[in-house]
């Protein structure tokens, strides 16, 4: 029997398989961050193609929480609205759909990837002043932040909450936190980017501090049944950074502050890291948290053959995989990949014909 198409239980929700759609951002929102038609054939194709969770791109608590002015968000009754079309129909193909609840911090306010410019959008074309744990740019063309004080922090602890109340409205079965990629939380999180002296700055207990409490805030939120997972970036890659031992410390009062599962993936607060990337790359991380805190977690990063996926989870290394760009490649990478693994593919009765 295959591993990787064995159920796993999280909480009150058992996903089907252990093959996961990664957060990707598509910049195709509105200005008001409702998710559109491109968002529901979007994921909805991933959902007929077999995937047993599945992730939506970083979804902002707060509009100022946007990566850009095309990000989605879950700030209003109004995103509610939008994004139940999309979980109805995620659902009905048999996958789980889940909402990866997100801040930029001082990475919001910059344009899309295909856009002709690059850094921060000013005001004039729908930008915004973003904020962050100081008042340091991530780069020179991007926007400078400001800092956020006792109030501000009180107000995305909060906002995290809420927009997680409204999941649960949308109908998503699960929540991710998004806490890595150089994002508010990671930015709190990491040396490189936090040189507070408050209480949510310094040593790296006090640094947790905000994503811990973000943590405590969304599963009082969601109550008990529902799985609560948490996007980390398990390393800095930078000397002086958060590191993996860092990350197992994190895991465990994640764990204990009510999240299920630790999604692996690293980098994002140094431009000048150097990441080793490479098939699996990440696989090491997850495997170690795992492992070492004694949590669940997700393996993210450069997966793309079956036999690869298969071998993580037999070998005890995650509990589940994080498919991105091969699943933008191929949205019906897990039937073929079920097949290929000796299990059954299951395809909907209108794509038979391809069995």
């Amino acid at each position: 029997m295959s591993a990787l198409f064995t159920p796993l239980a999280l909480r009150g929700v058992t996903l089907p398989n252990r093959v996961a759609m990664a957060p990707m951002c598509q910049y195709s929102a509105g200005p008001d961050g409702l998710p559109t038609d491109w968002h529901r054939v979007h994921l909805g194709s991933r959902a007929v193609g077999g995937v047993g969770l599945l992730l939506t791109e970083a979804t902002a608590v707060l509009p100022e929480g946007r990566i850009s002015p095309q990000d989605t968000g879950l700030w209003s009754d109004a995103h509610v609205d939008a994004w139940r079309p999309i979980t109805a129909f995620v659902a009905a193909q048999g996958a789980v759909p889940a909402v990866q609840l997100a801040h930029a911090g001082f990475k919001a306010s910059t344009y899309r990837p295909w856009a002709e410019h690059r850094g921060g959008v000013p005001d004039v074309e729908g930008g915004w002043t973003p904020v962050g744990p100081g008042d340091e740019a991530f780069l020179p063309d991007y926007r400078r932040p400001a800092t956020l004080d006792d109030a501000g922090i009180a107000a995305v602890i909060e906002a995290f909450a809420t927009a997680a109340t409204r999941a649960l409205a949308a109908d998503f079965a699960a929540v991710e936190i998004h806490a890595a990629h150089g994002y508010l939380l990671h930015e709190f999180l990491s040396p490189l980017t936090n040189h507070r002296t408050d209480g949510y700055g310094g040593d790296r207990a006090a640094r947790m501090r905000l994503t811990l409490e973000v943590a405590r805030a969304v599963r009082a939120a969601v109550g008990e049944a529902v799985p609560v997972l948490t996007r980390i970036s398990a390393t800095d890659w930078v000397d002086g950074g958060w590191t993996v031992e860092d990350s197992v410390v994190l895991a465990g009062e994640l764990a204990a502050a009510g999240v299920d599962l630790i999604d692996a993936s690293s980098g994002g607060a140094a431009a000048t890291a150097t990441v080793p990337v490479g098939p699996g790359y990440q696989v090491p991380l997850a495997a170690r948290i795992r492992r070492d805190a004694g949590i669940a977690t997700g393996a993210v990063g450069l997966i793309v053959e079956p036999e690869q996926a298969e071998q993580i989870v037999a070998a005890g290394e995650a509990d589940l995989v994080l498919l991105g760009r091969e699943l933008l490649r191929d949205p019906y990478w897990p039937r073929r990949a079920a097949a290929k693994l000796g299990a059954a593919p299951a395809w909907p009765n209108q794509y038979t014909r391809a069995s």
